[in-house]
């Protein structure tokens, strides 16, 4: 019998939502200040979910690692956030943020889950409206929206490239009124190393104060995890350099499933990796696929400048493969078809891993307009292209600024060079339409689930997620549980689970400092990724897969004997955090290697080899493999796979063609 119940409700898909809401059980105001909450994550999804829940009445604590919540990864997101508004008047709805969802995460997505999503997306827009939050709007007042990857309509609503930013700014502003009328506490520089079960529901956390290392128990009717994704498992990602996966990861090793762990998404445009030296890599937007126009030279290794290769020279093989969407195909489809293009020698720059993506032509076209515009008489061509350039600048010129401060190159002058590189992950803690873990009192939000993009996440999709399942989703979701948890008294920190929970994270830790190995923290962690992104990365096939759990099983042995962790335990130490973080990802990359293995298929971000069309394309198995994995733990690289089966009752399970 299946240990899974996604609790779904009943009744047609537009309303099960409407429905719930209307006759969830609920908490009174005068039982909700006897209620606590932690929070563990401060970016979109927990510092939305912290405002909320805190505005409702409930006792709130926040944790976080950082030094303040403005630093929550979130803030690195730059094109935009999609809502289901048809601003534009181009086709779009509900229905239709819906199904470009399904069908850009393969078929891999919960529907109800998603359609729920769409439902509650416009009021995400309105609700950071609401909080000053500054879109951008057109000459006459009105929001403006833009494409992206896997839709043929304008819904992307957006703050120049810096949209993470601004909407983290708005979540952050409500969370501080919160903390200023002391119904949240805020537990900055704090991380979680693991939960508290007692009696097989989870009732706290252990967390260390990064700045003393002291240890610190700490009770709640309800944990909340919104600690982000895991895509740093392969080292070198565009995630911040501290995102880690070690709260989700403990909460699976406490009996928490783990979703779809080796769905990982590639983003198509990225800085190409320059050195060993780097440690991390920088994301150019997705929105810049709007104006700007991907190619190769139709000549291998030619070794001329971009501008000095005629337009009837360059192939522009997005545009030629799928006529229908274009430069705005998926990140999947994008991603594997410039690597095609690298592998079969049209690559460029130094390594020969990049492809350009160039402005030139759009800013020429926006001269024009601009010169239409402003009725300027005789206009020569370098005022045309002044006139396109201060359009350009105005839309996406944070993002110039950041690539030419990068790579010393002027992309008004010269061509972008981009490579795919690790970016979101759409695994993560398998979660019930309430989105509770399979841990009773234990939520997953935003990235840390995996529950709304199935194999890949569509742009401009994440931060959607994540403002919706703390604005507008755990509200309600949470009370279904809470209601039955009024006559639980709070938990003294003294019970034997607060105990026994706080010896085992002492006894991690102090023997992470008592190896007394030869090698670095980084070592191991570079080894990891060369492993995860060689043969669990843009491509896998069954023998590199075997090939790699053999190796990270190796790898892990080796980092419990050879690591070397300076410092103490009672000291602000990143090195020992470091450790820590890693063991986990180890760990972690394990169990992603053991999921592709098993998905003989290939779907969105997970491409076998072995199963494509004669096209290259990725070739699903909707009969055998139409089901999420979760994951349990059953100890040290065992684990025991259950399915959770997926019913398309309102979409048409098709082959996915974007031509």
């Amino acid at each position: 019998m299946s240990k899974l119940d996604a609790k779904i409700p009943e009744g047609q898909l537009e309303t099960k939502w409407t429905k719930f809401k209307s006759s969830v059980p609920l908490v009174n105001p005068a039982n909700k200040r006897s209620l606590e909450i932690i929070i563990v994550g401060s970016g979109l999804a927990g510092s939305a979910a912290a405002a909320s829940l805190a505005e409702l009445g409930y006792k709130v604590k926040v944790f976080c690692f950082q030094d303040s919540p403005r630093r929550a990864h979130s803030i690195a997101a730059q094109g935009g956030i999609n809502a289901a508004k048809n601003y534009q008047n181009d086709g779009d709805s509900v229905y239709r943020l819906f199904y470009d969802t399904i069908k850009g995460g393969d078929y891999r997505a919960r529907e109800a889950n998603v359609h729920r999503l769409a439902e509650v997306s416009g009021n995400i827009i309105d609700q950071c409206v609401a909080q000053g939050v500054p879109f951008a709007r057109e000459y006459g007042g009105l929001l403006s929206n833009r494409s992206f990857g896997g839709t043929q309509v304008q819904r992307t609503f957006y703050a120049a490239g810096q949209t993470g930013q601004q909407l983290l700014l708005g979540a952050y502003s409500s969370l501080e009124r919160q903390i200023g009328m002391g119904a949240v506490q805020m537990f900055s520089r704090h991380e979680m190393l693991d939960i508290v079960n007692v009696d097989g529901v989870c009732r706290g956390i252990i967390a260390r104060d990064l700045v003393t290392g002291k240890l610190e128990r700490h009770f709640g009717h309800a944990v909340l995890l919104c600690s982000g994704g895991y895509g740093n498992v392969f080292y070198l990602s565009t995630n911040a350099m501290g995102s880690n996966v070690t709260a989700a990861w403990k909460a699976h090793k406490q009996g928490a499933f783990f979703g779809n762990p080796c769905y990982t998404q590639i983003h198509p445009t990225c800085i190409p990796v320059s050195g060993d030296h780097q440690s991390k890599l920088t994301l150019m937007s997705e929105s810049l696929r709007n104006d700007g126009r991907i190619w190769v030279p139709k000549q291998k290794d030619d070794q001329r400048k971009p501008i000095d290769i005629p337009e009837e020279e360059r192939d522009y093989y997005l545009e030629r493969r799928y006529p229908a969407f274009g430069n705005l195909v998926p990140r999947d489809v994008a991603s594997r078809a410039a690597k095609e293009r690298c592998d079969a020698g049209y690559g460029v720059g130094s390594s020969k891993m990049a492809v350009y993506l160039d402005f030139t032509f759009n800013m020429d076209r926006y001269g024009k307009i601009e010169v239409t515009k402003h009725n300027i008489h005789n206009a020569d061509a370098a005022t045309i292209r002044k006139l396109g350039k201060e359009v350009v600048k105005e839309k996406y010129g944070n993002l110039f600024d950041m690539y030419k401060q990068i790579t010393g190159e002027d992309p008004y002058e010269m061509p972008m060079r981009i490579y795919p590189a690790v970016h979101y992950t759409m695994g993560g803690l398998w979660v019930d339409y309430n989105l509770m873990t399979t841990v009773p009192g234990l939520y997953a939000l935003g990235e840390a689930n995996f529950s709304d993009h199935g194999a890949n996440r569509l742009g401009a999709s994440a931060l959607m997620q994540g403002l919706a399942d703390g604005y507008f989703v755990i509200p309600y979701t949470i009370g279904s549980y809470l209601s039955n948890e009024i006559r639980t008294k709070a938990i003294s920190t003294d019970h034997e689970a607060f105990v026994v929970a706080e010896n085992k994270v002492k006894e991690s830790i102090n023997k992470l400092l008592t190896i007394n190995g030869t090698k670095s923290v980084d070592h191991f962690h570079k080894r990891l990724g060369k492993i995860m992104w060689d043969k669990c990365g843009m491509a896998r096939n069954e023998k590199g897969l075997k090939e790699a759990i053999e190796e990270i099983k190796s790898l892990r042995t080796e980092f419990w004997k050879d690591v070397r962790v300076t410092g103490t335990a009672d000291e602000f130490n990143p090195e020992l955090e470091k450790a820590g973080r890693v063991a986990d990802f180890i760990e972690l990359g394990e169990l992603m290697c053991v999921d592709a293995l098993t998905r003989n298929e290939s779907c969105g971000g997970h491409f076998r080899e072995e199963y494509q069309t004669e096209e290259g394309e990725a070739l699903r198995d909707d009969v055998n493999f139409a089901f999420v994995s979760a994951w349990e733990y059953k100890g040290e690289g065992n684990f025991e796979l259950h399915k959770e089966e997926l019913k398309y009752e309102n979409i048409k399970i098709a082959a996915r063609s974007y031509k």
